[in-house]
């Protein structure tokens, strides 16, 4: 019996427990959640370690490390032990990402041996609902994505990526773990587009899926088309999808400057529930 609060690798035995923890705020733990739903915590399957943090003897805190580092129902306790632990290993993520208050002390320890940071986000709220909106009729045209249209949804896909995160998803393995990812959204059916002429005009995904809740993300309109409220119905065709054949809860975190999308996501249901904070390498 553990007394003394310590932090480990969790082993596949205690997948239980993990659950629980994470069940505490399903929507706020829909990354990791989703993650462990899918691959259990076999670190080869899951694409990282996932870090516990145990007091008493109990588990109350986790940390995904993988490639991102993700810290969830994390206390400041439980915050400098996984930043101690973090340390130690070195950088192997691309980004630092998480409830905003835990995130911000766990980049405030790791900052001295990890930084500087490409850019720190401090403030991305929240966004939840849990309704159909009832003023915004949703676009008709918003579909799923075919296999087929992998060359028609890619360019669109690296287009958001590059312009939300500010380097391209082609670098490095010139886009293999990307186009993997997007491939595999596509095939179970959670991504969504416009599509007019061969060329997508909005889309978004659900990237995150359990049975209690959903995120979606990669929200993208062609700047061309841009000011013409394709995002709100297009999100709204979205939600239907999300609402009706993934989870009752969608969730979205946004950038505090995007007054725009924020605007447009509260046009179509969404409020703001609490924040997250990312750090990109």
């Amino acid at each position: 019996m553990l007394t003394q609060p310590t932090t480990r690798v969790l082993e596949p035995r205690e997948l239980d427990a993990a659950r629980a923890v994470l069940d505490r705020d399903p929507v706020t733990n829909a990354f990791v959640a989703a993650r462990v739903r899918a691959a259990g915590l076999d670190p080869w399957r899951l694409g990282g370690e996932m870090w516990g943090w145990y007091a008493d003897g109990r588990l109350e805190s986790l940390c995904y490390a993988g490639a991102n580092l993700v810290p969830v129902e994390a206390g400041p306790e439980a915050v400098h032990a996984f930043a101690d632990r973090a340390r130690r290993s070195g950088r192997r993520c691309s980004s630092i990402v998480g409830p905003a208050d835990s995130t911000a002390l766990l980049w405030s320890l790791l900052e001295p041996s990890w930084g500087p940071a490409r850019e720190v986000r401090r403030r991305q709220p929240l966004m939840v609902t849990s309704a159909l909106p009832s003023g915004v009729r949703p676009d008709p045209l918003v579909r799923r994505v075919r296999k087929d249209e992998m060359d028609v949804i890619m360019p669109a896909c690296v287009s958001m990526f590059t312009e939300e995160v500010g380097v391209s998803p082609l670098a490095g393995d010139g886009g293999l773990l990307y186009q993997a990812r997007v491939a595999e959204l596509v095939g179970s059916g959670r991504a969504f587009a416009r599509i007019e002429n061969g060329r997508v005009v909005f889309k978004a995904e659900i990237g995150a899926a359990t049975a209690l809740a959903c995120q979606i993300q990669g929200v993208w309109v062609d700047p061309e088309y841009r000011g013409r409220g394709l995002s709100e119905t297009g999100m709204a065709a979205v939600l239907r999808y999300a609402l009706a054949d993934v989870a009752p809860v969608a969730s979205l975190y946004v950038n505090d400057f995007n007054t725009a999308a924020r605007a447009a996501y509260r046009r179509v249901g969404f409020r703001e529930t609490g924040t997250f904070m990312s750090v990109l390498f």
